[in-house]
């Protein structure tokens, strides 16, 4: 057995002042959790806007994820594999991504192959918000049928083997921007599957994201002359704050520069913004407008998830830890996903309870939106908008509760010192596929989470 390379310590870059400069300080990935953190406390002392919270219920939820976790790698739970897209590919155990690999043959070398894969991933990622319950996918290549976020993964990937986001005609396995600027709602439909009978959410949002990701591209620091995602690869290895080691060390913060900075134009403009710089997924809150009266500055209002960036990192740290054995220094930096299984997790199991009022207002939504789409709601549960407070006081609480069940399941299993389960970790084997087991179970018809998102195809 191979002795692991030792990591010597990385100085990571400083966080922005939030007094000096606010829009920086939002957009770190450090802000997320401290942000969530006050939000966390608020839920603790069950003095939430929008939620009553039961902190007896957290144990229930412990042994939940518990049991998931031993049922499926005890007791090797250094098998677990960290949460990212990659497993998403594997659906219905076909392993699709070595057998994308061994497609390439010899004469492909690693760097292209982790390229590539950064390519597919990163699309992927892009179209992974939540496609609602109707939707569902049938693969070209099996015929098996496959929903939500497995039916996207195989969706895109065979979107992808198809050349459908390449303008190479040599080359159809790669993303770039010319490639993704012929793009249209119709191909993207065609290539998902959708019909009237068959309605993804959101499929005008994924189809804009993905066309302004061409733009995005153009910038040939970043992703080279041929603008093509994967080229983040050499950036990154290139980089100054690389360290040179016995393997590539780049702090977390450069890759999370180039996702925030690199794909900044890709989001859509009407989102938060201070000082006329838009801080993406990020949100007012009006628990923090209350927990911290009297507030000093307007950026004391703002929650920061960036739940796509950081499920694009989980991702793309992925291909390039196996095929180039990059480590990432300050990974640990990264938050659990504040998205509706891991939420949804929470509230199955007691511990969030939606207060009358709100339930009122969500009922009705559903049932509006229900009328506006034509058809009944087989389910029904409480729909907001992704900037409703509601939404946002339950995606930060979220963040805040997958810290504490981290820690409360690692106790369980009795894990110390290395032995300990990651976060992501415990995402991949216990919260989220909790999650969606609890969702089965309460919703059986549709697994739909407990509160449903309009969604835009951009957010969640």
């Amino acid at each position: 057995m191979s002795t692991p390379p030792t990591i010597p310590k990385v100085d990571l870059p400083k966080v922005p002042d939030p007094n000096v400069d606010p829009a920086g300080y939002l957009r770190s990935i450090d802000a997320v959790r401290e942000r969530c953190k006050l939000v966390l406390e608020c839920a603790k002392r069950n003095e939430l806007e929008h939620f009553n919270v039961d902190m007896s219920r957290f144990q229930d939820t412990t042994k939940f994820v518990v049991s998931v976790i031993k049922r499926d790698f005890a007791p090797d739970y250094s098998s677990i594999p960290p949460h990212g897209r990659w497993q998403h590919f594997n659906v219905g155990g076909q392993d699709r991504i070595a057998a994308l690999l061994s497609s390439w043959g010899n004469a492909v070398d690693n760097p292209e192959r982790c390229r590539r894969l950064l390519d597919l991933f990163l699309v992927s990622v892009l179209l992974d918000a939540g496609a609602g319950t109707s939707w569902t996918y049938k693969s070209t290549e099996n015929g098996r049928i496959y929903r939500r976020s497995e039916g996207l993964a195989v969706a895109s990937f065979e979107m992808f083997k198809s050349g459908l986001f390449s303008s190479n005609e040599s080359q159809p396995h790669q993303v770039d921007a010319d490639g993704l600027r012929r793009l249209t709602v119709e191909k993207m439909g065609e290539g998902l599957q959708v019909t009237a009978e068959n309605p993804i959410a959101g499929l005008e949002g994924r189809t804009g994201l993905l066309i302004r990701l061409a733009d995005a591209l153009n910038n040939t620091q970043l992703f080279g002359a041929d603008a093509r995602p994967g080229n983040m690869l050499d950036y990154l290895l290139s980089h100054p704050k690389t360290l040179a080691s016995s393997i590539p060390i780049v702090p977390l913060p450069i890759l999370w520069s180039v996702l925030m900075d690199g794909l900044g134009p890709i989001w859509p403009a009407s989102r938060t913004s201070i000082d006329n710089t838009s801080l993406g997924d990020a949100w007012p809150l009006t628990t923090l407008t209350k927990s911290l009266s009297p507030l000093s500055q307007p950026w004391e209002t703002i929650v920061p998830f960036h739940k796509l960036t950081q499920w694009l990192c989980y991702s793309l740290m992925q291909p390039m830890s196996k095929l180039m054995q990059i480590h990432f220094a300050g990974a640990e930096l990264m938050t659990g996903l504040p998205e509706y299984r891991n939420g949804g997790l929470f509230i199955d199991t007691g511990v969030l309870t939606l207060k009358k009022d709100d339930e009122a207002r969500g009922l009705e939504e559903f049932h509006r939106n229900a009328v506006r789409e034509g058809k009944k709601g087989v389910e029904v549960v409480p729909m907001f908008t992704p900037d409703d407070d509601v939404v946002v006081e339950w995606r930060a609480v979220t963040v805040g509760f997958l810290d504490l069940l981290l820690e409360e399941v690692n106790a369980s299993l009795a894990l110390q010192g290395n032995e300990k389960l990651t976060l992501p970790q415990m995402l991949e084997a216990g919260s989220w596929k909790g999650g969606r087991e609890m969702a089965e179970i309460s919703r059986p018809n549709t697994q739909c989470p407990p509160i449903a998102i309009l969604s835009d195809g951009t957010v969640f």
